[in-house]
């Protein structure tokens, strides 16, 4: 004879029922909630998350930024001119202008040298011991080229079309190397205002530069000189964070 369950037992079951469906109903709300607080309304894993794809997003999304920084110092600038002259105010504003092509904040445009520096290709034979990363430009070859230009009187010097200044960064992220908060990928194209002749007399000077060279012979590295009848160098667009500087000079 088939046995009867309790109505009481039957009510107590469906409640139990019931009450699990709600705890678990405002624990899936929460989690949703607490998701889309930590990703700001955004996807946490958005699609195209190749990291070819993040730099470019990384890059595009600090080249605006530089741009509307650019405008606005346009406007500051524009504001500056038209406070009321004074002596003073126009003795300062001369000194400015005199100091600004070597500073980077104005545009300079002249004969020069460009240097392309290229990871080794990756079907390159790794001699047994040596350490793979030997085989990839990093930030100290790069500053070493830097370095040598400046010793050898460049008047202005860009990376990868980018505007090098005295405090600017250059920092070596994995394969890539970070100017400005923009990362970028090899090729590395360095562009040098100045006389030809003196700036490859100091790159055939430098002992940094002679160990990437002896490197690039040995292990395929990429090294490419060429002089450049108009080299532009575009005035320096990042930001400037100074407590003091002095004129030296």
């Amino acid at each position: 004879m088939a046995e009867h369950e309790e109505p009481g037992s039957v009510r107590r079951s469906r409640r139990g029922w019931h009450l699990a469906v709600l705890v678990v109903s405002v624990a899936c709300g929460f989690f949703f909630v607490s998701a889309h607080v930590s990703s700001a309304g955004l996807d946490l894993r958005p699609a195209g998350g190749d990291i070819s794809t993040v730099l470019s997003d990384r890059a595009r999304s600090v080249e605006q930024r530089q741009e509307l920084a650019a405008e606005l110092q346009k406007d500051v600038d524009q504001l500056t001119r038209q406070v009321s002259s004074t002596r003073g105010l126009d003795e300062a504003r001369a000194q400015v202008e005199e100091l600004e092509p070597r500073s980077g904040f104005s545009p300079v445009v002249g004969p020069g040298i460009q240097i392309t520096l290229t990871d080794a290709p990756r079907d390159v034979e790794v001699p047994a011991g040596l350490d793979p990363n030997f085989l990839v430009v990093h930030q100290q070859d790069i500053q070493a080229f830097v370095n040598a230009l400046w010793a050898g009187g460049a008047e202005a010097i860009t990376l990868q079309g980018q505007r090098l200044i005295s405090t600017t960064g250059i920092k070596c992220v994995g394969n890539t190397v970070v100017l400005d908060g923009v990362p970028y990928s090899p090729p590395y194209v360095i562009e040098a205002v100045g006389e030809p002749w003196e700036l490859t007399a100091a790159l055939d000077d430098s002992a940094e530069v002679a160990t990437y060279r002896d490197w690039a012979d040995r292990y395929d590295l990429g090294y490419e000189r060429k002089v450049i009848r108009e080299v532009h160098a575009p005035a320096y667009q990042g930001s400037l964070n100074l407590r003091y500087a002095e004129v030296i000079g």
